[in-house]
């Protein structure tokens, strides 16, 4: 089904169509990037890249779809052998990682569909495509609070995080039931606090993401119940997740952004080619459960970034994919070129590299 969405984009032209506040993990500041301004004693091979050490603070939401490619990049040692050293800080959504870029606390962040509008308003440049259709997403109801069908949720307390690709999720799937968010009482929470609350009865409704929604089945049982997904809009809509930086840090850091996409190009490929070890290891990293990471495999595409890994025409095709849909439901009013935040130079030069040392 998505190979089929992404072959209709790439020969249609389609037009149509992940996060919350968060601090830090361990609540304190990133250290200040530094670079070490020597390259090594030792001779390396006439045909063997050198490069000038560096260090980037990278951040990310703790669930496969953001962490997994960083994590594999890191315990493979992808990124080591293109000379860099990664600090990772855990937050709760793409909008705060955003805000801790502009604020110089943080190099480089992995966001989700929704806190890609941000990019398009000219806040972030996205230099990699992490993974090109997210399946995380879930409108989660209690059946045990009368909630059997979207239209239930009418007058019901639904949380949300403001600014996520769960948040778009929840109101494609009112709109289709002829419905808006005036219709129910919405309440600005974390994804872990929905996931209390959900689980202590005290909202009706959630529209979070995974891991969390594995968590609220088990807990939930047979009041579980699914109100809408990503996979239900496939037919018209595309969730990519990225890699961005602020627009300071590409002008001044590119070689940076190269290495560390040619890294994500080989983690990508490990990632697809072994999804449950992936899990296993987030699950070490992020303290999370591994039953609960291992029920989360399916939660993104893995395999077509791989396949699309520079075609810079169909990467483009996904963000102008991704922009159609922002337009639709009124995020942003106008259309922006795509060249003006996606760099496909970077791209490309990280895929040429990636391809040139198989």
């Amino acid at each position: 089904m998505k190979k089929k969405l992404l072959s209709l984009a790439l020969a249609c032209g389609m037009v149509f169509s992940l996060a919350a506040c968060g601090t830090p993990a361990n609540n304190e500041s990133p250290a200040p990037n530094t670079e070490s301004p020597a390259i090594g004693t030792e001779t390396p091979a006439a045909d063997t890249p050198t490069y000038e050490p560096a260090t980037v603070r990278v951040a990310y939401m703790p669930n496969l779809g953001s962490a997994g490619s960083l994590f594999v990049g890191i315990e493979q040692g992808y990124f080591e052998e293109v000379g860099l050293t990664v600090e990772t800080f855990e937050f709760q959504g793409g909008p705060a990682e955003i805000a801790a870029m502009a604020s110089g606390d943080i190099d480089i962040s992995q966001i989700g569909h929704g806190a890609h509008k941000l990019c398009i308003q000219g806040e972030a440049k996205i230099f990699q495509m992490d993974h090109t259709t997210s399946l995380s997403d879930v409108v989660v109801g209690n059946k045990a609070k009368g909630i059997e069908t979207i239209e239930d949720l009418k007058g019901k307390t639904v949380a949300v995080s403001s600014g996520t690709s769960s948040e778009i999720i929840l109101e494609q799937a009112l709109a289709r039931a002829g419905m808006t968010m005036d219709d129910i009482n919405t309440v600005e929470m974390t994804v872990d606090g929905m996931t209390t609350a959900m689980i202590s009865g005290q909202i009706d409704a959630a529209a979070s993401w995974s891991p969390n929604t594995v968590t609220l089945q088990n807990a939930l049982g047979d009041n579980y119940v699914d109100l809408g997904t990503n996979a239900d809009f496939l037919d018209s809509a595309i969730f990519p997740s990225s890699y961005i930086c602020t627009p300071e840090y590409a002008e001044a850091n590119h070689d940076i952004l190269v290495r560390f996409a040619q890294a994500l190009d080989k983690a990508h490929d490990w990632r697809a080619a072994h999804p449950e070890e992936m899990a296993k290891l987030l699950a070490k990293e992020l303290d999370a459960p591994e039953d609960t990471m291992l029920a989360a495999v399916g939660e993104a595409d893995w395999q077509t970034i791989t396949e699309v890994c520079g075609d810079m025409d169909a990467i483009k095709t996904v963000y102008e994919t991704q922009q159609g849909i922002f337009l639709d439901n009124g995020t942003i009013t106008e259309n922006v070129p795509v060249e003006d935040y996606v760099l496909f130079d970077v791209m490309q030069e990280a895929y040429d590299a990636y391809s040139a040392a198989k």
